[in-house]
C-alpha cells in the first residue's frame, strides 16, 4: 500500500512539474522553473490604413506594438527603405506612427515591421500591403 501511495505521489509531482516547466510562462518568484529567457513574442496589430487599402503618396500609417520593452527595438521599412517612426507609450503597449517614404507612387508596397529583443525567440515581425496611388 505504501508503494502505491509513494508511486502516485511521485507521478503527481512529476506531472505537476512538467505542466509548470513547459507552460511558456515565467515562474517569477513563485518557483515554477521559469527563467528570464522565457517571454512573449513581440506582436503588431491594428494596422492603419487597412491591408490592401489605396493611399496617397507619403501617407501616414500606424499600428500598435505589444510585448516590446523599448521603442528603439521597433524597426519599420517600406520597399527596403528605413522609415522614421514616432512612438507613444500607452500602458504596456506602443502606438507607432510613420509616413510612407517620398518617391513611392503608382505601386504596391509592404510596410514591414520588426522588433529585435535581447532574446531572439521573442523577436517579432509582421506587416501589411498598401497600394500607393499617383
Amino acid at each position: 500500500m505504501k508503494k502505491i501511495i509513494l508511486t502516485l505521489s511521485v507521478l503527481f509531482f512529476t506531472a505537476n512539474s512538467y505542466a509548470v516547466d513547459h507552460s511558456m510562462h515565467t515562474g517569477g518568484s513563485s518557483g515554477g522553473g521559469g527563467s528570464s529567457s522565457t517571454c512573449e513574442k513581440a506582436r503588431f496589430e491594428k494596422f492603419q490604413p487597412e491591408n490592401l487599402a489605396t493611399v496617397a503618396p507619403e501617407s501616414e500609417f500606424s499600428f500598435t506594438a505589444f510585448n516590446v520593452q523599448k521603442p528603439e527595438q521597433i524597426e519599420v521599412t517600406v520597399k527596403s527603405n528605413p522609415v522614421q517612426i514616432t512612438t507613444e507609450a500607452r500602458g504596456d503597449l506602443f502606438r507607432v506612427t510613420g509616413k510612407l517614404p517620398a518617391g513611392l507612387s503608382n505601386t504596391t508596397a509592404r510596410i514591414h515591421i520588426k522588433a529585435t529583443t535581447k532574446v531572439e525567440k521573442c523577436n517579432g515581425e509582421n506587416g501589411w500591403l498598401v497600394t500607393i496611388s499617383e
